[in-house]
């Protein structure tokens, strides 16, 4: 089955090819082949060079005919045409014929509704665990009745395009051909680009093929009563650290999709930052770092112990392992549809409250806007935090207008009468470099009340310019924090970085959303005069 599949490709390799291999052969093949070491928990640590994060200018897709009218193009969503990735696709397949070659059949969707099926082609072993462990592995029977992908990704790290020759950004090139159902990624060996694309394709497929709501998202669960929660958010904001609770089972850490029956995961792995991880701090996520996983860019002493404090090859260092890895999780990747939604933003302003609560309108707002600070490290060229708005919390995965998306969330969310709240995990007490991150003791007293519904009996304030309600009391969170205001030493300078921020969420709906709707843009940010 797989020679007839490469050969459908047109690669006719003359390497050896190893198709759906087993952890431990992979582990060794990535040694042997000096892709990476072992570290002294077990763990696989590549380094991928120059590309340490996304490299979202590199990214293009193929427009063809059955979907010029349905992508979103612009700065993210960027065309290419049919005749460069027809150029691409055969640099690509020539480079692969003198390869040894990895393939994988994997599958992106927990729920088998509506999963897709991905053949990973990559030159890498380490490349070929990652998948392994990150996207959802077929059954044996699924394996056997595999038959033709819904998607096939071809990666070549090693493979640098040419920008004079190529019409390519730079030596990285990554190209999603909707209508071939193809994706390329070369020149980076950053894995997260091979996760990624894969996210990509399914928010397009989910929402037209099912209407089905894809969310960059983490998802947990009560393990007695089964409610649900979603948390929305960008790399750095803390989905992956507030989705793995010890008290509640985890579903998934990145990449899910809310249908008329469940949430499922995309995903059957999960890909955490390590950056300043410790036994502390992350229990679950530092005892997943072990045999099977992949740890990039993290900085090794002359024993092989990792020192998840040093920062010297990026921010970004990740790792990447499979979800039975972490003790209080649903391998089956579902859960019920979600009774809590929580976007979570890193303010570097540090005028967001810690945690408000959001209507139906300015939770579609807000959803819209995806206001966060990306932090150091998860793009290239990103060396502090830098206020951006985000379309969605993960515009650069969303190929459709951002109103399809938004619409579909305020259909759920009235359906099952979902509770939304907006949480700034970011900065408190003044601005980036003046105040300090919201501590994590608080940020998790806040989520615990907004999960249990205790929440709820506060007294609300609310927040004219934010246009959001403030809870006044919550169980072990000083009444001074949930007031950013009373946090600052300088009022005026709190109200000055208020009316900035606000103003910024107005120039950004105004700018960029000319078709969102009347009352929603009213539900939004609105500064003082």
């Amino acid at each position: 089955m797989c020679s007839n599949e490469l050969t459908q490709l047109g690669i006719h390799t003359e390497g050896t090819v190893l198709a759906d291999a087993p952890t431990p052969i992979l582990v060794e093949e990535a040694i042997k082949r000096d892709e990476g070491i072992l570290t002294s928990t077990g763990a696989v640590r590549v380094k991928t060079g120059k590309y340490t994060g996304r490299s979202p200018h590199d990214r293009s897709i193929v427009d063809t005919p059955d979907v010029h009218d349905d992508i979103a193009w612009g700065s993210v969503n960027v065309p290419i045409s049919s005749e460069k990735y027809d150029h691409l696709k055969q640099k690509m397949v020539d480079h692969l014929c003198g390869e040894d070659i990895f393939v994988t059949h994997a599958m992106a969707g927990a729920d088998r509704k509506y999963s897709r099926k991905f053949l990973v082609v990559t030159e890498l072993a380490s490349q070929a665990l990652f998948v392994h462990q990150l996207l959802v592995r077929p059954t044996a029977d699924e394996l056997r009745n595999y038959g033709k992908p819904d998607f096939t990704v071809l990666a070549a790290p090693t493979l640098k395009a040419d920008p004079a020759t190529d019409g390519t950004n730079s030596e990285a090139a990554i190209v999603i051909n909707f209508h071939e159902r193809i994706i390329l990624i070369m020149g980076t060996r950053y894995s997260g680009e091979i996760k990624k694309s894969v996210f990509s394709v399914m928010n397009y497929l989910t929402v037209k093929e099912n209407h089905v709501l894809p969310m960059h998202s983490s998802v947990n669960k009560d393990p007695k009563t089964g409610d649900t929660c979603v948390f929305f958010g960008l790399s750095g904001t803390g989905k992956t650290t507030l989705s793995a609770d010890p008290s509640r089972v985890l579903v998934g850490d990145d990449e899910h999709a809310w249908t008329d029956d469940d949430v499922f995961n995309f995903e059957g792995g999960c890909y955490a930052k390590c950056i300043d991880i410790t036994p502390k701090t992350e229990p679950d996520i530092f005892n997943a770092i072990r045999f099977g996983s992949v740890c990039e860019n993290v900085v090794l002493d002359d024993k092989r112990v990792a020192d998840y404090s040093d920062s010297r090859y990026t921010q970004n260092t990740r790792v990447a392992y499979p979800i039975n890895y972490i003790n209080n999780s649903d391998p089956a990747g579902t859960g019920n549809p979600p009774s809590v939604v929580i976007f979570l933003t890193a303010d570097a302003f540090g005028v967001l409250p810690p945690i408000s609560k959001l209507g139906k309108d300015a939770a579609m707002y807000q959803f819209i806007s995806g206001f966060t600070s990306k932090v150091a490290g998860t793009e290239r060229g990103i060396t502090e935090p830098t206020p951006t708005f985000s379309t969605l919390f993960g515009e650069p995965f969303m190929p459709l207008d951002p109103m399809l998306y938004a619409d579909m969330f305020g259909e759920r969310m009235e359906k099952f009468n979902t509770r939304v709240y907006l949480v700034n995990t970011g900065w408190t007490g003044g601005p980036y470099g003046v105040g300090h991150r919201m501590e994590l003791r608080y940020t998790r007293a806040m989520v615990t009340a907004a999960l249990s519904g205790s929440i709820e009996n506060a007294e609300f304030v609310h927040d004219s310019v934010f246009n959001v309600d403030v809870p006044q009391f919550i169980e072990n969170v000083p009444s001074e924090v949930l007031n950013p205001r009373d946090t600052w030493k300088d009022k005026d300078a709190y109200d000055k970085q208020a009316n900035k921020l606000a103003g910024m969420f107005e120039d950004n709906a105004n700018k960029r959303y000319p078709n969102m709707k009347p009352e929603v843009k009213a539900a939004g940010p609105h500064p003082k005069n």
